[in-house]
């Protein structure tokens, strides 16, 4: 016999407790070679301090196993509280999240019966690195990051992915209409990427109706991958449209570590009833076991599963008011069709994997990627003021005085609006003013001449919240345009 592979178990909130034991019965009696190491982390480590939800015993085991099989988390309301999934994401370098959905049709009603796609989101950047600032009593941002290595690895893992399990499209889902930089940055980096794959179909979607085709026409769809906020909301639309959220199983990946999970929370409006469903985080255990090379305990409960949505046996959220059982009878109902195989939905039949060295392995540190060829020219600054007391043209005047011989006003916006010099006169207006400061005749400037026009500012009696220095790179412009 196998020799047992370590994992780390969280029971979580809410439901997870209820559902984690359910899996884990179903993974003991399925023969899975797993030795479980348990930890509490979430509401409750939260409520004692640990700002993150996870106490330092848990890294330990984490960074012992490397294998983490997590039930849901409640992070309580108020603020202090980090969410926990973006920490241990971030922390353990868990960069790619990948959510297979298929439909079980006509087991689980769907109006798409042969939706079979794979969403491959972007796990640590974009939003969800949870930077942001409130700069005025009106205005607060949230800082989207996009970076060329974050980008490089989801990309590359979503053609390897393609590629490994035999499938022949990889889409690319952006914004890049509107975000010309940041989503710009993720399709450019997939269209270069797409060129290394000449065997695969590729495609790009903006995200409005890219999403909006996921949701009428899956099955038009095979691998797609997206930046983080878009992949959530994909991710969410395509396990909502094949039946339920609630049988949507989550792999989270990394160079060293992996975390599997239901994709759905922990709905604390239904924890203790025995009511719940186990599926979700039972089709998460299937990705673990094989991701740690077990894939014949993995095709044998992934069968057990696809049996017992064929013989009828469902709980309340896929009966929908038609006859149910509850999460102990439904995992009992699996490990009882053990060895037995569906009939109608396609037999899982997982191989072995070879493992091979990960080639494309991104360097954690910055000065391994330094690029000599990038030239970087500091071409002027958009300092951002608070004002709430003149309207655009005095606030305008006055700003003009102080950029001094090196600088020139070249425009002043709120939200993003041209408000000086006169764009449209009736622009609503808050407190948050962005000025963008150009070199005249194009001198060179330097950081230098910046702080000494941010001291004529500061004694003109502005207040000035925010600075943001304007680069070009190899002569490409490194920012959004504000045109007069």
């Amino acid at each position: 016999m196998m020799a047992k592979t370590p994992i780390t178990v969280a029971y979580g909130d809410g439901i997870g407790p209820e559902i984690m034991e359910a899996v884990l019965k179903i993974l003991d009696r399925a023969d899975a070679q797993v030795e479980p190491e348990y930890i509490d982390i979430g509401k409750d480590a939260y409520l004692e301090g640990w700002t993150t939800g996870i106490p330092d015993k848990a890294w330990e085991s984490l960074q012992r196993t490397k294998v983490f099989l997590k039930a849901p988390i409640t992070t309580p309301q108020g603020g202090g509280y980090k969410s926990l999934n973006v920490t241990i994401r971030t922390s353990l370098g868990l960069y790619a999240n990948i959510r297979p959905t298929i439909s079980y049709s006509p087991f689980v009603k769907t109006k798409h019966p042969e939706m079979d796609l794979v969403v491959v989101r972007e796990n640590e950047e974009d939003l969800y690195t949870g930077i942001e600032h409130q700069q005025t009593p009106e205005v607060v941002q949230s800082l989207k990051l996009i970076t060329r290595p974050g980008t490089e690895r989801i990309v590359r893992h979503a053609f390897e992915y393609a590629r490994k399990h035999n499938r022949k499209k990889v889409t690319c889902i952006t914004k890049d209409n509107i975000m010309k930089l940041s989503d710009g940055l993720f399709h450019k980096v997939f269209e270069e990427i797409a060129e290394e794959y000449p065997d695969m179909e590729t495609d790009h979607w903006i995200v409005d109706i890219g999403l909006a085709k996921i949701a009428d026409a899956p099955q038009d769809f095979d691998v797609v991958v997206m930046p983080n906020l878009y992949g959530d909301i994909g991710s969410d639309i395509a396990a909502q449209i094949s039946g339920s959220v609630g049988l949507g199983g989550s792999a989270n990946i990394g160079d060293e570590y992996a975390m599997f999970e239901a994709i759905h929370g922990s709905a604390p409006d239904i924890a203790g009833k025995g009511i719940s469903n186990p599926s979700g985080l039972l089709n998460g255990a299937v990705q673990m076991l094989l991701h740690i090379d077990q894939p014949e305990a993995a095709s044998k409960i992934q069968n057990a599963w696809f049996k017992t949505l064929e013989d009828g046996i469902y709980t309340g959220d896929i009966a929908k008011g038609g006859p149910s059982v509850g999460t102990e009878e439904f995992a009992d109902a699996v490990i009882e069709r053990l060895g037995q195989k569906p009939e109608q939905l396609m037999s899982a039949n997982y191989e072995k994997t070879v493992k091979e060295e990960n080639q494309h392995k991104v360097s954690i540190a910055a000065k391994d990627r330094k690029d000599d060829s990038i030239e970087r020219k500091l071409d002027g600054v958009d300092v951002f003021l608070f004002n709430n007391e003149m309207l655009s043209d005095e606030l305008g005047q006055k700003v003009e005085k102080t950029a001094g011989e090196d600088f020139e006003l070249t425009v002043i916006t709120n939200r993003g609006a041209n408000a000086y010099p006169p764009g449209y006169t009736d622009i609503f207006q808050t407190d948050h003013w962005r000025c963008r400061f150009l070199p005249k005749e194009e001198k060179a400037i330097s950081n230098k001449d910046i702080q000494e026009l941010l001291a004529r500012i500061t004694e003109a009696g502005f207040d000035w919240i925010q600075v943001e220095n304007l680069y070009s790179f190899n002569g490409e412009r490194g920012y959004s345009e504000a045109k007069k």
